[in-house]
């Protein structure tokens, strides 16, 4: 499986980005099999896990410090997933990944996924 998130860019706080997550190397009854985790890094730090969604779609997932500004969603027959992001903060700077598992549940653990996109770089700043 492999996954190229896009949709990054410069925005100024206040404002909104979509990132998508596309898979491709898996046909869509396969994809289905697949949670989705969202991670981020910001510079200096760690990867960290901040949303996903099970392989039904049900139920996203996600940290406070997004919870409410964030809104994960998925697309099975386009074998996407989408990360809608509003009222983003200067705090929300950093390289957005996506990640995928074959398991029903998602998690916000790393080591949970086995398959990783290469990231898109979300900059907030005035």
């Amino acid at each position: 499986v492999q996954l190229q998130a896009s949709g990054g860019g410069l925005v100024r706080p206040g404002g909104s980005l979509r990132l998508s997550c596309a898979a491709s190397g898996v046909t869509l009854e396969h994809y289905e099999y697949y949670a989705i985790g969202w991670f981020r890094q910001a510079p200096g730090k760690e990867r960290e896990g901040f949303g996903c969604i099970t392989n039904s779609g049900g139920a996203p997932y996600y940290v406070d410090s997004v919870k409410g500004r964030f809104t994960i969603s998925r697309d099975n027959a386009k074998k996407s997933v989408y990360l809608q992001m509003n009222n983003l903060k200067p705090e929300d700077t950093a390289i957005y990944y996506c990640a995928a598992q074959r398991y029903s549940s998602c998690s916000l653990r790393r080591d949970w996924y086995e398959y990783w996109g290469q990231g898109t770089l979300v900059t907030v700043s005035s």
